[in-house]
């Protein structure tokens, strides 16, 4: 009996483990980030066990195998048009896949990223049969119990987002998106989205509210169809993606945030490009993960999200913004403190001066959450004592 509950009370704790969890984009476009050990054990640091890349490295792949870190590969854009076809899609996952699975935790495959909103039009044509014949590669090797196939889409391919109740897709996507969609809801896989209330604040900073996109504290809006409360954007933006997923017909399909964050450093045009509005963003955002929230429409069902980014990367293109959404530099100094577990104990770099008093308040969830954990386990204490003296009892 004690043996029992022993394996009882560690399952309790690895849930509460995992459950305190959320991912993290692990971006690789700079030639000066560390070594993937480096960043497998700053991942452990940070109690991070949920990580996304955007190709499938092999020193990456290599380096996570038999560690406790579930990764996400990406399929980049130019190969859809070769893995669309069965035989070209198996020789992907023989040499991509297979030879670094189960060591390292593969749990899912991108299949290109943002492509019904990307530039190359002609890409979106291969989509859903990449999807399909990545799939059916790994079925055929017995892998696709273990691995989902999905894609990450912008919010941009919405036609309406607002308020949330009116969320529809584009008409020039909606033909190949029923049969993503029909895809997604045969093999249970999730809708990934790509969702940025900062670029909401940055086009619109007089009628956008800074405190509706960062998670703070403020009157939030009433969706005047369902009448539910939404007190951040993003909530918003996730539940109308799910709106405009059903009515296409599917109700059944798990929308998940692939991408959010928010940039430290922006151009003088990049309103809100902020040190303290990318801590105040991301850490609020970490508070409401480890308080297991769903959204509004869907309060029972945790929401999974993946921040973007683990690093600064300096050879991104575009304005200042693209190269200044990492929590760290790659150095590995803080860009910033959120208050992740063991943040504390990297060295922090200069600018993240308001370090101390961001993780002072960061997660009074967490907090909450230890205690309740702590006490479950007193309580069980005191049952296994009280049990043992029973049991000794003469009758």
């Amino acid at each position: 009996m004690f043996f029992f509950c022993f394996l009882s009370l560690s399952q309790i704790m690895v849930f509460y483990e995992e459950s305190a969890s959320f991912g993290i984009n692990y971006g690789q476009v700079a030639n000066n980030l560390p070594q993937p050990e480096k960043v497998l054990d700053l991942l452990s640091a940070l109690k991070l066990n949920k990580a996304r890349i955007y190709d499938t490295n092999p020193q990456i792949l290599t380096a996570f195998a038999n560690s406790s870190v579930e990764l996400i590969v990406t399929i980049e854009n130019q190969m859809l048009a070769v893995v669309m076809d069965p035989q070209q899609a198996l020789q992907w996952v023989n040499t991509h896949i297979k030879p670094y699975f189960p060591a390292t935790r593969i749990t899912g495959i991108a299949v290109g990223n943002e492509v019904f909103t990307g530039d190359g039009t002609g890409l979106l044509q291969y989509l859903v049969p990449a999807i399909v014949s990545i799939h059916g590669a790994l079925a055929q090797l017995g892998l696709d119990k273990y691995i989902h196939v999905s894609t990450s889409s912008s919010l941009a391919v919405l036609a309406e987002s607002y308020p949330p109740s009116a969320g529809s897709f584009k008409t020039e996507v909606a033909g190949i998106m029923q049969q993503y969609l029909q895809f997604l809801s045969t093999t249970k896989s999730p809708f990934w989205i790509n969702a940025y209330p900062y670029f909401a604040y940055k086009d619109d900073p007089n009628r956008v509210s800074l405190d509706y996109v960062l998670f703070n504290p403020n009157v939030g809006m009433v969706d005047p169809y369902t009448k539910l409360r939404y007190d951040n954007m993003l909530y918003a933006q996730v539940d109308a993606a799910v709106f405009a997923i059903a009515r296409m017909g599917y109700g059944n399909i798990e929308v998940r945030v692939s991408e959010t964050g928010w940039p430290s450093k922006g151009d003088s045009n990049e309103i809100g490009a902020t040190v303290e509005n990318a801590a105040i963003y991301n850490r609020n955002l970490l508070r409401r993960q480890l308080a297991n929230e769903g959204t509004p429409l869907r309060p029972n069902m945790r929401l999974d999200v993946y921040l973007f980014a683990l690093f600064n990367e300096d050879m991104k293109p575009g304005p200042t913004s693209e190269r200044n959404y990492g929590l760290y530099q790659p150095d590995g100094s803080m860009a910033y403190n959120v208050g992740l577990s063991a943040l504390s104990t990297i060295p922090s770099s200069s600018s993240s001066t308001s370090s101390a008093s961001i993780s002072t308040i960061t997660s009074s969830a967490a907090k909450d959450a230890k205690k309740e954990y702590q006490s479950l386990m007193y309580w069980m204490f005191v049952f296994l004592l009280t049990f043992q003296v029973f049991m000794r009892r003469p009758y």
